[in-house]
C-alpha cells in the first residue's frame, strides 16, 4: 500500500512538471516565437516557414517521432517516467490549443512574457530532471548519442540549442531572436537553481562532549541516522565527539535549537548541500 502511495505522489509530481512546461510553452514561448532551443524551439522555427501548421502541432510529431526513435534505439533502456511525460506533454499541448486558441500573446509586454515563457518550463523541467524524467525530444536524442557515440553529449545539446535559438533572428526577427538568445540564457540559470533548491539540504556536523544524548534526539525525534567518532580539542586536550548527519532545514533549526539547551558548548558547522546521497535522500 505505501509502494502504491509513493508511485501515485511521484506521476502527481511528474503530471505538474510536464503541465508547467506545456503552459509556459503554449501561452507564452509559441504565442511570441521565443526559441529557446530543443523540440520546442524546432517548432517555433517550423511554423514561422509552414504558418499553416501550429508550432504545439509540431512539437507534438517531433516528440512522439523521437519516443518511437528512442523505442527502437533504446530498447528496455528507455525510461518509462520520460515515455509517460512525452506522450502527456504532446496531449496537453493539443488539449491547450484546443481549449484557449491564441491568435496573440496575452499582453503586449514582452519581457514579462519572456520571463513565464523561462520560469515555468524551467521549473517544470526542474521538477522532472530532480525525478529522472523529462518531456522527450532532445533528451531523447542525448540518450541515444550516449549509447552510441562517445562525443560530449552535454556540449553537443548545448551548441545545438544555441544553434536552433540563434536561428530565430534569421527565420522569425531580430527582435524575437535576440529574446530567444536571452531565454536561453535565462532557462540555463534558472534551471540550475531550482534543482539545487528542491534538493538543497544541510550537512551538519557538530562538535560536542555528549555523544549519546545528540545522536538519540536526531535518531527517534528527527528519524535521521547519523555518524559520529571521538576526536580531542586542540587547545584544551579535552576528549570530544564529532557527529555528522544530513536533515532538511527544519530538521537542522530543530537540531540546532536542541543543542542550545542540551550543551550549549558544542561547536555546530552547517552547510548547504544539494547532493546527498543514501536512504532517504537521492538515490545514488
Amino acid at each position: 500500500m505505501q509502494r502504491i502511495k509513493e508511485t501515485v505522489g511521484e506521476y502527481l509530481m511528474l503530471t505538474l512538471g510536464t503541465f508547467l512546461v506545456a503552459a509556459g510553452v503554449y501561452f507564452f514561448k509559441f504565442p511570441n516565437h521565443f526559441n529557446t532551443g530543443g523540440v520546442t524551439g524546432l517548432a517555433v522555427i517550423l511554423n514561422a516557414i509552414v504558418p499553416a501548421v501550429s508550432a504545439s502541432t509540431f512539437a507534438s510529431v517531433i516528440n512522439l517521432a523521437f519516443l518511437v526513435l528512442g523505442f527502437v534505439a533504446l530498447d528496455k533502456g528507455f525510461g518509462v517516467r520520460t515515455v509517460y511525460c512525452t506522450v502527456l506533454f504532446s496531449a496537453i499541448l493539443s488539449g491547450l490549443e484546443w481549449l484557449f486558441p491564441m491568435a496573440a500573446p496575452l499582453t503586449n509586454q514582452k519581457m514579462l512574457e519572456l520571463f513565464f515563457a523561462v520560469i515555468l518550463p524551467s521549473l517544470g523541467a526542474a521538477i522532472l530532471f530532480n525525478m529522472q524524467s523529462s518531456t522527450g525530444g532532445t533528451d531523447i536524442l542525448a540518450m541515444i548519442l550516449k549509447r552510441f557515440s562517445n562525443m560530449d553529449i552535454g556540449m553537443a545539446l548545448l551548441y545545438v540549442d544555441v544553434l536552433i535559438a540563434a536561428s530565430t533572428l534569421y527565420f522569425v526577427g531580430t527582435e524575437a531572436g535576440l529574446y530567444s538568445v536571452l531565454g536561453l540564457v535565462l532557462k540555463s540559470v534558472v534551471v540550475d537553481s531550482v534543482i539545487e533548491s528542491l534538493n538543497r539540504r544541510k550537512s551538519f556536523l557538530a562538535v560536542t562532549s555528549r555523544p549519546q544524548e545528540v545522536c538519540g534526539f536526531i535518531t527517534q525525534s528527527l528519524n535521521r541516522s547519523a555518524t559520529y567518532w571521538q576526536a580531542e580539542g586542540a587547545y584544551s586536550h579535552e576528549p570530544k565527539w564529532v557527529v555528522l548527519t544530513a536533515l532538511s532545514r527544519s530538521q537542522a533549526v530543530a537540531l540546532r535549537l536542541y543543542l542550545k539547551t542540551a550543551d550549549p558548548h558544542a561547536f555546530i558547522l552547517v552547510t548547504n548541500s544539494s547532493e546527498i546521497f543514501g536512504k532517504g535522500f537521492m538515490r545514488v
